[in-house]
């Protein structure tokens, strides 16, 4: 891709650098030893020959001498048309351009705190981006598709081309910052294996990998994989509710994905030193108090997702899935979480 070519760019610079260098000692050395002069005027006079100025001979030369001082020009020749040649291919071919947009997405990057990496950019993984957009939650892609990170980059995309299982690659996509890696490439084996470089790097990083088989789940979960999604389950599924319980089915997908509904459902944690912790789960006094609907809670001892119980007390780190209006579950997530912090809802 294109840091491949300004890497050749820098490499054709480092040759010429290193080629210079040579020149110049074995100049330095061969005309004092020729001449008999010092090492400073034998190396003005390697400077003077190479560059061709034509201020004569600053030492006094032999037959051996000018024999020498022709290999030298000669030399300086080669390496002036070798510079020229490849500051004309960096200029000519864009590699400055692509060296200025590499550095840039770099230092974005580097600047991301609490991002998700999209491991390929396939039919999910388009949907995937679509809605971390909607969401406004930042997000870098890798793509092993070169030409389409160059399209996806152009159109604006943070975009690290190459292979997602190579630990390089995800470096370079920041995980050592990010909170989520959602592994959505095309092939499940793909999947098991850039879960389990992902995990060995990142323990606690939470991961979402997709499976396009149900066995391929439990190799997915023993890979390190937080969650398993199955596309043709869920759709399985929705085609199905869709048919059974069509109004329960239209209204969760307004819930979940209606930008002017009132109503919204969102999951929101108990956080340490709450007013919540200790108190009972009544919905009544929720609903009364809050304008609230609590829905289901999540044990954070057992994992087990409850339906709540008026004699059920808050504690900390339940995750609550509440059901009311941005305004109400805005205050009751401050309450809740102990802070002024509402996240947006993730949506399905």
């Amino acid at each position: 891709m294109q840091r491949n070519s300004s890497w050749r760019s820098r490499r054709s610079a480092l040759i010429a650098a290193i080629y210079l260098v040579t020149l110049l000692i074995i100049g330095t050395i061969g005309f004092s030893l020729l001449s008999g002069s010092s090492l400073l005027d034998a190396l003005y006079m390697t400077v003077t020959t190479i560059t061709t100025v034509g201020y004569g001979e600053i030492v006094p030369l032999n037959a051996a001498g000018r024999v020498f001082a022709m290999f030298i020009i000669l030399g300086g020749v080669g390496l002036v048309y070798y510079s020229l040649t490849a500051l004309g291919a960096f200029l000519v071919l864009g590699d400055w351009q692509n060296e200025l947009r590499y550095r840039r997405r770099k230092r974005m990057i580097d600047h991301l705190k609490g991002h998700t990496i999209v491991c390929g950019y396939g039919r999910v993984g388009r949907h995937v981006v679509h809605e971390l957009m909607r969401e406004k939650i930042p997000y870098v892609i890798i793509e092993m598709d070169a030409d389409k990170a160059a399209r996806l980059e152009s159109q604006g995309h943070l975009v690290v081309s190459g292979n997602a299982a190579d630990e390089r690659r995800l470096k370079e996509a920041g995980i050592a910052h990010a909170s989520h890696l959602i592994a959505c490439a095309s092939s499940g084996a793909e999947n098991v294996f850039i879960t389990l470089t992902a995990k060995g790097m990142r323990p606690d990083l939470h991961i979402v990998a997709r499976a396009n088989y149900e066995e391929s789940i439990p190799k997915l979960m023993r890979a390190g994989a937080d969650r398993v999604i199955e596309p043709y389950t869920i759709s399985g599924r929705r085609m199905v509710s869709v048919i059974t319980r069509p109004d329960v089915a239209d209204f969760l997908d307004e819930v979940m994905h209606s930008e002017d509904l009132e109503l919204w459902l969102e999951q929101i944690v108990v956080g340490e030193g709450s007013p919540l912790i200790g108190r009972p789960m009544s919905q009544s006094e929720l609903s009364d108090a809050y304008g609230i609907v609590l829905l289901a809670y999540t044990d954070p001892a057992t994992g087990k997702r409850m339906r709540p119980q008026s004699h059920t007390t808050f504690a900390r780190g339940m995750r609550l899935i509440v059901i009311g209006t941005e305004e109400k579950l805005s205050a009751f997530s401050a309450l809740a979480r102990n802070h002024a912090h509402l996240r947006r809802r993730p949506r399905a």
